[in-house]
């Protein structure tokens, strides 16, 4: 290890040690992960120096809440840690829009097609998933399905991918929600056993490493607080995450700053920004009445958030809002930990 970063190291130690003599008892726990944070890294930023690249951290933000969504248009599971792995956001079982529901012939149901699905919440019971919903009885789904379970072929954005059905108990509970005369099924992507689709057939940016179970395009998304903020002063009514569901949001930043995080290293993950998410009629379905109104956010966003002329072939008129990422480098994240925009000086 070169002098200088056994001095950085030796120097992030000892302002550990004087803090945690300096501070309150009941914070020592938050103090104590900020402190295995600056050290991983420190020993990342070795290992890069070592690799022959001159790379600078420059702290843009902190995370101030993770988000995983497990079934594909639901509400969020809130958690203070996960891991980032090559599909996304994991927490145990619990893992990001890994279950999705289906028509009978598989293609995808989202709240474009049903916007009553964002009311529905999701939370971890034991082993399971519970769902509520309006006028229904909480719902049970394990999280891990026999083997005996049919295995469904399915479509999303006219890709094919498989999903292993949670039950007739999970289809007649959907049917029954959404009132309607043709079955609903829940289906879970069983990362173990089945193909994930490629982030490249949905937007030619990605890279063939990029893969997915039942996201629209990518296993990241990163969006500021003060973006939101940004947007909502230009709004009559305000409208919350729920309406964009990013998976990663940081707070202590300028608003859209996340535009220029070309690389990002946060907890032991690394990032690497692909894109723009551009915005559909989704962002217009109110996520705490369940109405699409095709209007708001969306048409704000059209009059100070499109695309340059040059990229209209990639997002035509879809404003941009959030950043998609790829997952370079996996490892654990926490709420609270710095964001680092990293600056490759060679």
């Amino acid at each position: 290890m070169s002098t200088s970063l056994l001095s950085y190291a030796s120097n992030i130690t000892a302002a550990i040690q004087s803090a945690v003599q300096a501070f309150p008892r009941q914070r020592l726990p938050l103090l104590c992960a900020a402190g295995v944070g600056l050290t991983a890294i420190a020993s990342w930023m070795w290992w890069r120096r070592r690799r022959g690249e001159e790379l600078e951290l420059k702290q843009v933000g902190i995370v101030s809440q993770l988000l995983i969504y497990p079934i594909k248009s639901c509400r969020p599971v809130s958690v203070q840690e996960a891991d980032c792995m090559e599909l996304g956001l994991y927490k145990g079982d619990l893992r990001d829009r890994h279950w999705l529901v289906v028509t009978e012939d598989g293609h995808m149901v989202t709240g474009r097609q049903e916007p009553r699905m964002v009311l529905i919440s999701v939370s971890v019971r034991g082993d399971s998933l519970c769902l509520k919903g309006e006028g229904m009885d909480e719902l049970l789904v394990p999280m891990s399905l026999p083997k005996s379970n049919k295995v469904r072929d399915c479509r999303v954005f006219g890709s094919d991918v498989q999903g292993r059905d949670c039950g007739e108990e999970a289809s007649h509970w959907f049917t029954s929600y959404f009132q309607s005369s043709q079955p609903y099924y829940l289906v879970h992507f069983e990362a173990d056993i089945m193909r994930p689709r490629k982030s490249k057939e949905k937007e030619k940016l990605f890279r063939e490493t990029d893969v997915i179970a039942y996201p629209d395009a990518s296993p990241i998304m990163l969006l500021s607080e003060t973006s939101l903020e940004d947007l909502n002063s230009r709004l009559a009514e305000p409208v919350s995450l729920g309406n964009f569901r990013p998976c990663i949001v940081v707070s202590g930043c300028e608003a859209f700053a996340e535009d220029a995080w070309n690389d990002v290293k946060v907890g032991k993950c690394q990032l690497k920004r692909i894109m723009a998410c551009g915005r559909c009629i989704l962002t217009t379905v109110n996520p705490e009445t369940g109405v699409l109104t095709r209007k708001e956010p969306l048409d704000t966003l059209r009059t100070y958030r499109n695309s340059d002329s040059s990229l209209s072939y990639l997002y035509k008129t879809a404003p941009l809002f959030g950043q998609y990422y790829g997952v370079e480098q996996t490892g654990k994240l926490r709420v609270g930990d710095p964001v680092y925009q990293v600056i490759n000086r060679n």
